[in-house]
């Protein structure tokens, strides 16, 4: 059985990134440089290489350096041939040649939900991805990569899922598992935000990916603004999964949360020593260290 194909993705970027100020106060926090290129842009090149064709990112005010990021640079680009700078120029165009970027934006900080219901026009009637732009995975297949493999098997909605321990459980939001169908993959019967240790259905903690069928507008404008007046995508969730079957797929990859602070240090750490050029001597400086 053939299944509309998983060509769009929504990146939200509408945020205030409050958890990072004041570095975040006139730069976006997406934007913030993970070794040598900003966090979107990891989020950005996992979805192509998923095979995403359309990046819709939704954003907000003092957000424009994301657009001008995944745009063409004239002056730049005319600077480099000047100066026969030809690795970076290919470099630079391969940022703007990823995919097709369209950008909605969201007004006020309205929450998760509410940002993905900005992009319902640009969506249509089609299945779509949701990648949060905080969260970095890596792993030689990527993460979305691995779920649209499995929606392809079934078309229904899949949320990105990680284990995590037990006092870890209560920053997540939880899956509440109806049965395992396979070892990676459960369906699901709640969801849970941020449960106590004590009341956590399982330990599979939701994780910034998601495949979602059209479906899922229609229970965003029927969800009610809860606290600081937000939509929350949980909550649509918990009633779709009520009428449409929903799955967790436990992804495979080291996951870091860069949306916080020692996430953040963390990614940076673990992908520099994967750089072919930084790697090896920021190895040796690390092994140098008295700590």
């Amino acid at each position: 059985m053939s299944f509309k194909p998983i060509r769009k993705a929504v990146i939200p970027a509408a945020g205030l990134g409050t958890r990072f100020l004041p570095a975040t106060k006139a730069s976006p926090k997406e934007m913030l440089p993970l070794v040598d290129k900003p966090l979107i842009q990891y989020v950005v090149e996992e979805a192509v290489a998923s095979g995403i064709q359309q990046i819709i990112i939704v954003t907000g005010r003092g957000k424009r350096a994301i657009e001008d990021h995944f745009d063409v640079s004239f002056e730049l680009e005319e600077t480099l041939k000047l100066r026969d700078q030809k690795d970076l120029l290919v470099s630079l165009r391969k940022i703007s040649d990823m995919a097709d970027f369209c950008y909605v934006r969201q007004s006020k900080p309205r929450g998760l939900g509410h940002a993905i219901l900005c992009a319902k026009n640009l969506i249509g009637d089609e299945p779509f991805a949701v990648l949060l732009g905080d969260e970095v995975l890596d792993h030689t297949t990527p993460a979305l990569r691995q779920m649209i493999d499995i929606y392809q098997e079934g078309a229904v909605s899949l949320i990105g899922v990680k284990k995590v321990l037990k006092e870890e459980i209560s920053h997540y939001g939880v899956i509440d598992v109806a049965s395992a169908q396979e070892d990676h993959l459960f369906k699901i019967k709640d969801l849970v935000e941020k449960p106590s240790i004590k009341n956590a259905p399982s330990d599979l903690a939701i994780i910034g990916r998601y495949i979602l069928t059209p479906d899922i507008f229609d229970f965003l404008e029927k969800t009610r603004p809860g606290k600081h007046n937000e939509i929350q995508l949980t909550d649509a969730l918990r009633e779709l999964v009520k009428v449409k079957p929903m799955f967790g797929c436990l992804i495979e990859g080291n996951r870091f949360d860069a949306g916080d602070k020692l996430g953040f240090l963390k990614a940076t750490v673990e992908i520099a020593l994967k750089n072919e050029e930084l790697g090896e001597p920021f190895r040796k400086y690390l092994k140098g260290l008295s700590l």
